[in-house]
């Protein structure tokens, strides 16, 4: 973790705002509205004077008193806390031999340093030898070629065949390393720092199809995220957004059914902050239900997964008799006992249950809708007006 001290470098008599890196996704909005009130924090332009830097990582001292990008700062802390002790002087190393100052190239670099080599210890040339190929093979190598090689020779050679540079955090070896440029300065790579359900990549409907210019937003996101990441697109119209899933959380049902392609990320937000704590059984869930229901937005599948309580499911249950069994045995409305097995029935209870239930199977088991309300007006209509008018449902034990 980091902490930045930033401040308006025009008026300085405004004071400071104190910034918590990486930030956290609920104290986002905070930050945001800190920097606002000194007239700083914009979305695309780097207007923000670093005062101070309290980090682990001395490299990156060289920003201080310099002007930074709220959003850019927060990514690179992104980046840099989830590196390894190794990967922690690969980067620092190869800043100081590259001599690299801006924040593009520094993002740029988090992508890259990896296939370098840094010696701070000559007396276990072993160890040297064995990371050494490690990092000239992308960080992958069998246990049996680990067991083969000898990491003493491979060490010698590295050091008697390539010319080091000497820095604060080692002797580095470049390895024929050339700069990443993943960055472009204005779109941020895409990077799940924490869990979410969903990244969203905004781009404007004026950009060429498969453009490169997207801005990624994490789902659930604050609403200045989203607003932040639409300002960095150049969107100011919204009916001017568009949108693409990518690397979703969701049942795969739901992916299906939003075809990985939404033209409202407030309701796609919505539905991720409905779905977000969703445990496995419930995601399961939820997917049967979108197989049932056939919702066509995400603001349908939303009211879906707000009202999973309204819905029986039999998780595995593909038969009548499947889905019998289930009820007897494992939905707690009876005290079942094994020694009496033979004698269930189980075909014959689960065809009576269906009988009085509007209940599908579908790739993932048995599900019924229990409301009382129709279900395509139930997705239909505002989840607090529906709460309101269902009555007395009887829930028959599942969840």
């Amino acid at each position: 973790m980091m902490e930045a001290v930033l401040s308006n470098a025009d008026h300085p008599e405004y004071g400071v705002a104190t910034i918590p890196l990486p930030i956290p996704r609920n104290q986002y909005d905070h930050c945001v509205a800190l920097l606002e009130a000194l007239e700083i924090g914009d979305a695309s332009e780097a207007d923000c004077r670093l005062d101070s830097l309290d980090s682990a990582w001395p490299v990156l001292n060289q920003l201080v008193c310099t002007k930074v990008n709220l959003d850019e700062l927060d990514y690179l802390a992104k980046r840099l806390d989830s590196f390894t002790v190794g990967e922690f002087s690969q980067f620092q190393a190869m800043v100081e031999k590259l001599h690299l100052t801006s924040m593009k190239d520094l993002i740029n670099l988090t992508f890259c340093c990896q296939q370098a080599t840094v010696i701070t210890d000559f007396t276990n040339l072993k160890e040297v030898g064995r990371d050494h190929y490690m990092n000239i093979h992308g960080g992958c190598a069998s246990m049996k070629e680990l067991e083969q090689l000898d990491g003493v020779e491979t060490a010698v050679l590295l050091i008697e065949d390539n010319e080091g540079t000497i820095t604060r955090y080692g002797v580095v070896y470049d390895n024929g390393m050339q700069l990443s440029q993943l960055y472009d300065g204005k779109h941020l790579p895409c990077y799940h720092y924490e869990a979410d359900m969903t990244a969203v990549g905004i781009s404007s409907r004026q950009e060429p199809e498969n453009s490169k210019n997207v801005t990624w937003v994490y789902l659930p996101a604050s609403k200045g995220q989203i607003e932040r990441a639409m300002q960095r697109s150049g969107i100011a119209d919204p009916k001017d957004i568009c949108l693409f899933i990518s690397d979703s959380s969701f049942p795969e049902e739901v992916d299906v059914a939003l075809d990985f392609q939404c033209d409202n990320i407030h309701e796609l937000n919505e539905l991720a902050l409905a779905v977000e704590k969703f445990s496995i059984h419930d995601r399961k869930k939820l997917g049967a239900a979108v197989s049932m229901a056939k919702p066509e937005n995400a603001s349908q599948i939303r009211r879906l997964a707000e009202n999973m309580d309204l819905f029986e499911f039999a998780p595995g249950a593909h038969t009548p008799e499947e889905y019998g069994k289930y009820m007897i045995q494992r939905s707690g409305h009876f005290e079942y006992d094994p020694n009496l097995d033979e004698f269930y029935d189980y075909e014959r209870y689960g065809l009576q249950h269906m009988d009085y239930q509007s209940g599908v199977f579908t790739d993932r088991g048995y599900i019924a809708y229990v409301g009382t309300v129709d279900l395509e007006e139930l997705m239909a209509e505002d989840p607090m007006d529906q709460c309101q008018r269902e009555q007395g449902v009887q829930m028959g034990g599942m969840t």
